[in-house]
């Protein structure tokens, strides 16, 4: 069975009753959301569900005020074709108290694909000094535990027995391998970025301070590997598994039964 196509030929009251299993509990009360009727103390929606008739796919997005430039919260899923899968787009995840980066734009205003299609190097800086991970517009909220936990038993109800997701970023990875994903493509390659992270491999002579996103140092945190790769590093690598650049790893979690693959032993954030 579709899943999600067959969800959304239900009721609104229906799927928004199932679809709400994937919003993390703990945005309820920091934001003192009504997880019945989904609206604020104002009496507005704070929580659209896009989820037409028929279709595959299932957005959705919590926002602490309907104007806000973007969500605090938006996860998609959608269905694969095998019925025992699912798959899991996308989740965005916004502190909307917490300073915003421009990298989602260049200078000129057009889309980054948050630095994934081109870049808007000053707002990357500014948002690494900051602390932010590459893609990261604002800080996050952590939760991508609990997050984890709500698609799990979203799909434990409708006995759906694995999620796949791909890891946009190095840190994506490293960050579902510690909650129970498995690679289901690129463990390989996730290894051989930990050979040549680590002191006099390729990776580790090139965190030469040539870019501010390269400095020496970084091979020793997630977060500085994960921007000197965003920041090109594995290119030209005469290397084959890393001579195509960052390729996102294809992931997966077995409901129920979580993996315990590390590429990055001893990480430090």
């Amino acid at each position: 069975m579709a899943w999600i196509r067959a969800i959304n030929q239900l009721s609104s009251q229906e799927k928004q009753g199932l679809y709400r299993l994937l919003i993390a509990p703990e945005l309820f009360g920091r934001f003192k959301i009504n997880p019945l009727t989904f609206r604020g103390p104002e009496g507005a929606k704070r929580v659209r569900f896009y989820c037409p008739p028929y279709d595959p796919i299932a957005l959705i997005e919590v926002r602490q005020d309907p104007s806000a430039r973007e969500p605090l919260y938006s996860m998609q899923i959608s269905d694969r074709p095998d019925a025992k899968t699912l798959e899991w787009d996308f989740l965005l995840v916004n502190d909307p108290d917490s300073p915003r980066f421009d990298i989602d734009v260049d200078e000129q205003g057009r889309d980054t694909l948050f630095g994934r299609a081109n870049r808007n190097l000053p707002e990357e800086r500014k948002a690494m000094e900051a602390g932010l991970f590459p893609g990261q517009v604002r800080s996050g909220l952590r939760l991508t535990r609990s997050t984890v936990g709500c698609i799990e038993h979203f799909a434990k109800t409708l006995s759906i027995q694995t999620v796949f997701l791909d890891a946009l970023f190095y840190h994506n990875a490293i960050a579902y391998e510690r909650l129970g994903f498995c690679y289901f493509e690129g463990f390989r390659r996730m290894k051989r970025i930990q050979e040549a992270f680590q002191e006099g491999g390729a990776l580790y002579r090139r965190l030469d301070g040539s870019t501010p996103f390269r400095e020496p140092g970084f091979q020793e945190t997630i977060r500085g590997r994960s921007w000197a790769i965003h920041d090109g590093i594995l290119d030209g690598l005469e290397d084959e598994f890393l001579a195509d650049g960052w390729v996102s790893p294809r992931m997966y979690l077995m409901t129920g039964r979580h993996g315990s693959e590390c590429t990055f032993p001893h990480a430090r954030t």
